[in-house]
């Protein structure tokens, strides 16, 4: 294996935090690493050994036994979580079943018709649903309207579309769209940055990295657990084909791979909305 830390993207990441160099301020991005390698308690700042704690219950057990006659200690029992109604009530979060509806309810199919997702699809791409905030004389009400808003980015033409949901009636109720917003990315989005990046001449890298890892080749981003921010331009920051991020949709990848390392990918940003990757000046 060639030595993985001179590759211009191919350097291992072996911490638990990557300093993202950001055009307009400088983020600093925590990449989940071991935390919550030792899950063994602690009381009064000291680990305690799993074994000896398992040796101090049986201990513990062993002396109600005797006291018992020798009867062994049932095990416990785990409840199983109530089943989960249709309909939420005041402000319960959404249910499964709200959430499916409200986001069917908010995709009209002139929305759908005119829209185009993260991969060319027709219909703009789901980012998510939430509880809608309640009218300021419906705080507090029990009985007041569960409403939703389900948000949408439409790739034709870089829209965030949000749609507001009525739970009761089944309506929409109100519709709003912005240009350059740009709310957190969805799992499809960071999939696609993957795709177009390991297609890419500039993801040469990265697959390089894959392949020394493991030895097999990298094709998918199914390969790769994937967290990824949005990038926005900043006046002389970056090359002028990501001069429009922000307008645009852009994604700075942080990708791992899977039962392995991460890959330092942060000088690459990958414009989702023109399909193109490109890599930071500095």
């Amino acid at each position: 294996m060639r030595n993985i830390v001179h590759r211009h993207l191919g350097k291992m990441v072996a911490g638990t935090a990557i300093a993202v160099a950001g055009t307009a301020a400088m983020v600093a991005v925590t990449l989940p690493g071991t935390a919550g390698a030792d899950d063994t308690g602690t009381r009064a700042g000291q680990s305690v050994p799993q074994d000896a704690g398992a040796a101090g219950a049986a201990g513990a057990a062993g002396t109600g036994d005797a006291a018992a006659g020798g009867r062994a200690v049932a095990p416990g029992v785990v409840e199983a979580a109530p089943a989960e109604g249709r309909q939420g009530k005041g402000r319960d979060p959404l249910t499964d079943d709200e959430l499916e509806r409200a986001e069917k309810i908010a995709l009209s199919r002139q929305l759908f018709r005119s829209g185009e997702s993260v991969d060319g699809d027709r219909g703009p791409q789901p980012l998510g649903v939430d509880l809608a905030e309640p009218e300021a004389d419906e705080v507090g009400k029990p009985d007041a309207p569960r409403r939703a808003d389900v948000t949408f980015y439409d790739y034709r033409d870089d829209t965030l579309v949000t749609r507001t949901v009525d739970l009761g009636t089944g309506k929409v109720v109100a519709t709003g769209s912005q240009h350059g917003v740009q709310p957190p990315l969805s799992r499809a989005e960071k999939a696609e940055a993957a795709a177009l990046l390991i297609a890419d001449p500039l993801g040469s890298g990265l697959k390089a990295d894959y392949k020394d890892a493991t030895g097999k080749a990298l094709t998918s981003p199914d390969q790769l657990q994937l967290s990824g921010a949005v990038y926005r331009a900043a006046s002389g920051a970056q090359p002028a084909v990501l001069d429009k991020c922000g307008e645009h949709r852009c994604v700075r990848l942080f990708p791992k791979i899977k039962n392995g390392p991460w890959v330092d990918a942060r000088q690459l940003v990958i414009d989702l909305s023109a399909r193109k990757a490109a890599r930071l000046d500095r």
